[in-house]
C-alpha cells in the first residue's frame, strides 16, 4: 500500500502512525503547527490506553515521565472522604494508570515516531484546507500555516483526519453541524510544583459544580530535582456562557478563586495551591453530538475530530489511542482500505458515542453529585448513613464498563 496520510500530529495522529508502522503500513503525518512546543497540562491514561501503548513498546518510556496513579479518592467540599478505590495495577489491572503532562505524553510519542517511522515523514506547518476523492485515491489540499500559500496537494489511498476539535475535515463533511454543545460548566486549569499529598499518587475529585468542583492529581515526581511533584488541578464552576474553545486561552484567578477560598483540608491547602500556579488556562466544558458516521470512502475521522467529549472520566486522549489501535488493525487485515475504514467505524463509533453521552450525565464524579444531592450540601456524620459503599462501587464500575476498561474486558484482550 502507498503511504497512508494522517492529518494532525497530536496524540491521536502520532499514536495512529506508530500503530500503522508496527503493522507494516507506511504513513506520513501532516501537522498544522510550524513548530512542536509543549502545550496543555495534565491528562490521565486509563489502563485500556496504557495497554494499547504498551503494545507499541512505550510503557517504559511513559513510566519514566509519568506518575503511576494508585487510587481515586472522592471528597465533598468540606474535605470529608466519600469513597476510595485503587487504580491501575493496584486494582489488579495488567497495565498501569498513568497521570502525565500532555507535553510529556506527546514527547514520548514524537520521539518514538522520529526514531521508528522517520523524522522526514513528519511535515510541520501544513494546514489542511480540504479534500477530494475518487475511486482510486484521496487528494488532500494544504496551505502553509504561516503564509496561507498553497502547498503541493497530497494523494493517498487513505486519509485519516486526527486534526482535533477544530477539524477541517469534519467541517467539510458536516458543514451544518452547528456550534459546540456547552455543558454550562467552565473550567480553569493549571499545574504547580507542590509537596506530595495523600499517597503521592492519588487522583482527587472534590466538591460539586453548583459550589465548585476540583480534580487534582500529580503528573511528575521529583519535578526538576526539587523533591516536589508537579500537580495538575482543574477547577469547575457552573456558568451561563463561555468565551471561546481554545486550549491555550489564559484564565483569570479572580473569576473562580472565590469558590475555593475555604478549601483548607488536612492534606491540602487548595487556595494556596491555586495561587502558587504561574499560568492558569480557561476552557469551556463542551462537546458535540455523536455523528451518524465518520467515514466517506477513503477518508475517516479519529480522536477529537471524531468524538469531542467532555474532559470527564479521563477519556479524551485514551479513546483516541484506542481509535489508533483499531484503525491500524483493520487496515492491516483488509484488502480494500475502504472496507477497513468502515470496519473501524463500526467498532469505534458506537463505543465512543456511549462515552460522549455518559460523560454528560453519569461520569465518575457523579459520585460527588449523588452525595451533594442527598446531603443538601452539608457535612455528614457518617458516609454510610448517606450512601452505601456497594452503591458507590456500582456507580464507579458502571462507568468503567461504558468506557471499556473494566478488568474482565481488558484481561480478555491480553
Amino acid at each position: 500500500m502507498d503511504d497512508i496520510l494522517i492529518i494532525g500530529g497530536g496524540v491521536g495522529g502520532l499514536a495512529t502512525a506508530l500503530a500503522l508502522h508496527r503493522a507494516g503500513l507506511p504513513c506520513r503525518v501532516f501537522e498544522a503547527v510550524p513548530e512542536i512546543r509543549p502545550i496543555g497540562v495534565g491528562i490521565n491514561l486509563l489502563p485500556h490506553a496504557t495497554q494499547a501503548l504498551a503494545a507499541l513498546g512505550l510503557e517504559e518510556a511513559l513510566a519514566r515521565v509519568a506518575v503511576a496513579t494508585r487510587e481515586a479518592v472522592f471528597y465533598n467540599r468540606f474535605g470529608q472522604l466519600i469513597y476510595r478505590e485503587p487504580l491501575g495495577r493496584d486494582a489488579g489491572y495488567g497495565s498501569p494508570q498513568f497521570s502525565i503532562h500532555r507535553a510529556d505524553l506527546h514527547g514520548v510519542l514524537l520521539h518514538a515516531f522520529r526514531t521508528r517511522v522517520g523524522p522526514e515523514r513528519l511535515h510541520l506547518g501544513w494546514k489542511c484546507a480540504g479534500f477530494e476523492q475518487d475511486d482510486g485515491a484521496v487528494t488532500v489540499r494544504f496551505v502553509d500555516t504561516a503564509t496561507g500559500v498553497p502547498r503541493p496537494a497530497q494523494h493517498a489511498p487513505v486519509a485519516i483526519a486526527a486534526d482535533g476539535i477544530h477539524s477541517a475535515v469534519r467541517k467539510q463533511r458536516f458543514p451544518d453541524e452547528g456550534p459546540p454543545k456547552y455543558s454550562g460548566v467552565n473550567m480553569w486549569r493549571g499545574a504547580v510544583m507542590w509537596p506530595r499529598f495523600l499517597t503521592g499518587a492519588s487522583m482527587v475529585r472534590a466538591g460539586w459544580l453548583a459550589n465548585g468542583k476540583m480534580v487534582i492529581y500529580p503528573i511528575r515526581d521529583d519535578a526538576n530535582g526539587t523533591g516536589l511533584q508537579l500537580v495538575n488541578w482543574v477547577a469547575e464552576i457552573e456558568t451561563e456562557k463561555y468565551e471561546t474553545r481554545d486550549w491555550n486561552r489564559p484564565g483569570r484567578l479572580e473569576d473562580f478563586i472565590h469558590a475555593f477560598e475555604d478549601w483548607h483540608f488536612d492534606w491540602l491547602d487548595v487556595p494556596a495551591m491555586i495561587r502558587a500556579t504561574e499560568r492558569v488556562l480557561e476552557f469551556p466544558m463542551v462537546d458535540q453530538d455523536p455523528l451518524p458516521h465518520w467515514t466517506a470512502g477513503r477518508v475517516t475521522l479519529l480522536g477529537d475530530a471524531a468524538h469531542p467529549m467532555y474532559p470527564r472520566g479521563s477519556n479524551g486522549a485514551g479513546q483516541a489511542i484506542l481509535d489508533a489501535q483499531c484503525i491500524a488493525a483493520r487496515l492491516a487485515e483488509a484488502r480494500d482500505p475502504r472496507e477497513a475504514l468502515q470496519a473501524y467505524e463500526a467498532e469505534r463509533l458506537p463505543a465512543t458515542a456511549k462515552v460522549v453521552l455518559t460523560n454528560r450525565t453519569n461520569p465518575p464524579d457523579a459520585i460527588n453529585r449523588e452525595v451533594w444531592l442527598r446531603t443538601g450540601d452539608r457535612p455528614f456524620a457518617n458516609i454510610d448513613d448517606v450512601i452505601s459503599a456497594q452503591e458507590l462501587r456500582a456507580m464507579s464500575d458502571s462507568y468503567k464498563r461504558v468506557a471499556g476498561y473494566d478488568r474482565e474486558r481488558l484481561a480478555g484482550k491480553r
